[in-house]
């Protein structure tokens, strides 16, 4: 192994927290670890620290929550770490170039997609709804725009069809720590031969918005389907019979029989719920009742069968979703 790099960590959900865990495996210095002020969350709306800063916390690693990177206080704290490198993985703050200036070696991010596909806030959901072939993740230097950085290396895989962002992200979790760590190895020799991105080929991964989830009947299924895999496990993709809002965790396109008004439920079965959308027809396989967990439709028709009756209709769009 080379010798051991003095990095400033950068990330917040559980994706980044498995990187900050390889950093530490690997015997890198993490000299300081950045990550998004607490939310609140829950029942109780209390505030909870993101995944990155429990594990930080936890490995005894000094933690920096700043609301921007902006402020010469927060930037001179930075410099005076003396860091090679700064790793960035999903933190969710913009980096003035007088950060992206302060490691000896720059900044690294970590982005889940083969860019310049999906630069931007939601590469894996994105490219689950849009029916990719394949998506990956790219270990990149970066830049002060908005994820066009040269490219040190790309991990990709085949997307099938029954493929989640929560599956994705996994596989991206479990492989991304690798391959970080392979570019840290020879960081000078990587960052060297790093390949420019095509800004032709770029696409736009946009923030998830609430009324995306809602589904559309009017829309044919083969695209319902990719949209509820992709907005799962969160934020899930819903609708609403007979004024309860229904979350749909996963679903297949089937052969519409005959043509129905869009939302209309054509069979349910233990196999699952079937339902006519604009162009073909969905079979939904594990939905979510109000107040309970997500079920699979064998266990839902037990006590929901009467509800999930042939000829019941699922709302159209809500004006106020």
């Amino acid at each position: 192994m080379s010798a051991p790099l003095r990095v400033i960590f950068a990330g917040t959900p559980e994706f980044a927290a498995e990187h900050l865990d390889g950093l530490l495996s690997a015997g890198h210095l993490v000299c300081a670890v950045l990550t998004q002020p607490d939310r609140r969350a829950g029942r109780g709306k209390r505030l909870q620290p993101s995944p990155v800063k429990a594990r930080a916390l936890a490995a005894g690693l000094p933690v920096l929550q700043p609301d921007s990177l902006g402020s010469t206080d927060i930037q001179s704290q930075l410099a005076a770490l003396e860091a090679d490198v700064m790793v960035v993985v999903a933190y969710g703050l913009l980096l003035p170039q007088a950060v992206l200036d302060i490691p000896r070696h720059g900044c690294l991010n970590v982005h889940a997609s083969l860019l310049p596909r999906w630069r931007g806030a939601a590469p894996i959901q994105r490219a689950i709804e849009a029916g990719d072939a394949e998506s990956g993740i790219t270990i990149m230097q970066m830049t002060a725009g908005l994820d066009t950085g040269p490219m040190l290396r790309q991990l990709r895989w085949p997307l099938d069809a029954h493929e989640t962002a929560g599956t994705l992200q996994a596989r991206m979790a479990e492989a991304g720590p690798p391959a970080l760590q392979s570019v840290l190895a020879s960081l000078p020799e990587q960052l060297a031969n790093a390949q420019p991105q095509n800004d032709g080929l770029a696409t736009y991964a946009s923030k998830i918005k609430k009324a995306e989830c809602q589904l559309d009947w009017q829309g044919d299924a083969q695209t319902l389907c990719r949209q509820i895999r992709a907005f799962n496990p969160a934020p899930v993709c819903f609708s609403f019979l007979d004024g309860e809002r229904i979350k749909f965790w996963q679903a297949e396109e089937v052969a519409m029989p005959e043509p129905q008004p869009p939302g209309t439920i054509l069979a349910a079965t233990d196999e699952g719920i079937t339902v006519a959308c604009g162009a073909g027809a969905l079979q939904a396989t594990q939905l979510q009742f109000p107040g309970a967990r997500p079920l699979p439709c064998a266990e839902i028709m037990r006590g929901r069968s009467s509800a999930l009756a042939p000829g019941q209709r699922f709302a159209g769009l809500d004006p106020n979703p």
